[in-house]
C-alpha cells in the first residue's frame, strides 16, 4: 500500500504542479477581463440576490437560490478551511494568505461562469433539475465522452473516496474531543455518521438543500464567532498580524526573515493552490448544486455563486488564518488540522479543544453531504435513476470505511481524480466563455 501511496504522490506532483496552479488562476484572470471584473463591480448585488428574497413572504417554486448556495457552501466550507490554511502557513508562511486571497479574488470570475454554465445547460426531467460540468461538457461543448470522462472522475473523487476522508476526519475530530481511540469508538462513529447522511441523502435534494439551508448558516456562524471571540482576546495583535501577512507576501525577509523559511514562490504556491482547493472554484463541483436553483436569468445564480466563494475564502479562511497567526500556532512541530486546532485551544482555553471537534463535526458532514449529492448528480448523467440507489448504499460503505482507515492513500486518490474533474472542466469554460459573456450582457446586471 505504501508503494502505491508514492506512486500518487508523484503523480500528484505533476497534475497539481506549476502547470495545473498557472491553468486555474489564469482562467480565473481570463474570466475577470472578459466580465470586467465583475467580482468588483457585482459582488453586492450577489449578496442582495442571494439574501434580500428571504424577507420577502412570496413563495419560490424549486429550490432557493439561498439554499442552492448553503448546498455548495456546504461542500465548499470544510475540513480543508482548517487543514488547509495551517497547511499553506506552515508551508509557505504567513504571506501565503495573501494569494490566497488573490486567488479567491480571481475564483469569483471562474465560479460565476461555472455557475452560468450550470443554469444554461440544466436539463429538467419531471419536477427534478439536474445539472453541472457533465451536461454543460456534452451539451455546450459537444464532447460526450469527455462528459463522461468528468462524470467518473467526480463520483470518484468526491463521492466515494473523497467523502472517506470526511468521515475519517470525524473521527479523528471526535478522539480528540474524548481523549481517546479505539476500533469499536471509531466504528461506531462510522456507522453514526452514515446513519444520519442516509437519512438525508435518500430523502434527495430537496431534504438535503433544506438540511443545508438550516445547519450551514448555524454553522458557519459559530465558528466565526469562536474566531472573533479569539480576535478580541488578541486584539492587540490583529493589525501587526494583518502587516505581517502583507510583508510576507511581498518579502519575506522585511517580516522576519523569512518566516518559517518561507520564500516569495512557496507564499505564492501554496497560498494560490489552498485557496483555489478551498473555495473550489474552476474545480466542477459547486456547479451542481447552483444549477438546481430556480432563478429568472442565469447571471442571478452566477452572482450568488460568488457569494459562496466570498464567504468560504475572506471569511471562514482568513479568520482560521488570524487564528493561527495571532496564537502562534504555526510556530509549533504540528501538522495540518491538529495546527488549527492548537490555536483554538490556546485562544478559548479548555473550551477549544471540544468547540473545533465540533466545528469539525459540523464541516466534514455537511460536506459529505454536498458531495455525495454531487456524485449522484453524475450516476444519473451516466447511468439514469436506476444507479442511484446502488450509488447511494456505496457511499455510505465508504463513509464507515473511512472512520476505520488511514487515509493516506484515498487522500493521494482523491487528489488524482480531482485534477481528472478540473481539466475537462476548465476547457469547457475556456471553451463557452463567449456564451457566459453573452449571457451576462443580456441579464444586464451592472
Amino acid at each position: 500500500m505504501e508503494q502505491l501511496t508514492n506512486v500518487f504522490i508523484e503523480i500528484n506532483s505533476f497534475l497539481w504542479g506549476p502547470v495545473m496552479l498557472i491553468f486555474l488562476l489564469g482562467t480565473g484572470v481570463w474570466l475577470t477581463f472578459q466580465l470586467r471584473f465583475i467580482q468588483v463591480r457585482s459582488l453586492g448585488q450577489g449578496f442582495k440576490q442571494t439574501f434580500a428574497p428571504l424577507f420577502k413572504k412570496e413563495k419560490t417554486e424549486g429550490i432557493h437560490s439561498f439554499k442552492a448556495l448553503a448546498t455548495s457552501i456546504s461542500a465548499q466550507v470544510g475540513t480543508g478551511n482548517l487543514a488547509g490554511v495551517a497547511t499553506a502557513i506552515a508551508a509557505g508562511g504567513p504571506g501565503a494568505i495573501f494569494w490566497m486571497w488573490i486567488s479567491s479574488f480571481f475564483g469569483m470570475a471562474t465560479i460565476f461562469a461555472e455557475a452560468v454554465l450550470a443554469q444554461l445547460y440544466k436539463v429538467k426531467k419531471g419536477d427534478q433539475v439536474h445539472g453541472g460540468p457533465a451536461y454543460y461538457i456534452r451539451d455546450g461543448l459537444g464532447s460526450k465522452w469527455l462528459a463522461g470522462f468528468f462524470a467518473i472522475a467526480i463520483i470518484i473523487a468526491l463521492g466515494f473516496v473523497g467523502n472517506m476522508v470526511q468521515s475519517n476526519a470525524i473521527t479523528t475530530a471526535m478522539n480528540e474531543a474524548v481523549g481517546s481511540s479505539s476500533t469499536a469508538l471509531n466504528l461506531g462513529l462510522g456507522v453514526a455518521v452514515a446513519f444520519f447522511i442516509g437519512l438525508i441523502l435518500f430523502g434527495g435534494i430537496t431534504r438535503i438543500s433544506s438540511f443545508a439551508g438550516n445547519v450551514v448558516p448555524v454553522m458557519a456562524l459559530l465558528y466565526i464567532i469562536g474566531s472573533l471571540i479569539i480576535m478580541v482576546n488578541y486584539w492587540d495583535q490583529v493589525l501587526p498580524t494583518l502587516q505581517l501577512i502583507v510583508q510576507a507576501a511581498i518579502s519575506p525577509e522585511a517580516a522576519g526573515g523569512g518566516v518559517l523559511g518561507a520564500t516569495i514562490k512557496e507564499a505564492i504556491r501554496y497560498g494560490i493552490a489552498r485557496g483555489l482547493f478551498s473555495n473550489e472554484a474552476g474545480m466542477g463541483s459547486t456547479p451542481h448544486a447552483h444549477a438546481i436553483a430556480n432563478v429568472k436569468r442565469p447571471s442571478h445564480q452566477g452572482l450568488v455563486a460568488m457569494v459562496g466563494v466570498f464567504i468560504d475564502t475572506a471569511i471562514i479562511c482568513t479568520l482560521t488564518a488570524m487564528v493561527i497567526l495571532i496564537t502562534d500556532a504555526h510556530q509549533t512541530d504540528l501538522q495540518g488540522s491538529a495546527i488549527t486546532q492548537e490555536g483554538f485551544a490556546r485562544g478559548l482555553g479548555e473550551f477549544g479543544i471540544p468547540f473545533i471537534a465540533i466545528c469539525l463535526l459540523f464541516f466534514a458532514f455537511t460536506t459529505i453531504l454536498g458531495w455525495a449529492y454531487f456524485g449522484e448528480v453524475n450516476v444519473k448523467f451516466l447511468f439514469g435513476e436506476k444507479g442511484v440507489p446502488f450509488y447511494r448504499g456505496v457511499v455510505l460503505i465508504f463513509i464507515v470505511a473511512g472512520s476505520l482507515v488511514q487515509v493516506d492513500f484515498v487522500w493521494q486518490m482523491a487528489d488524482t481524480f480531482n485534477a481528472l474533474m478540473v481539466l475537462p472542466n476548465l476547457i469547457a469554460i475556456l471553451a463557452l466563455t463567449k456564451i457566459i459573456k453573452k449571457t451576462w450582457q443580456q441579464d444586464q446586471l451592472y
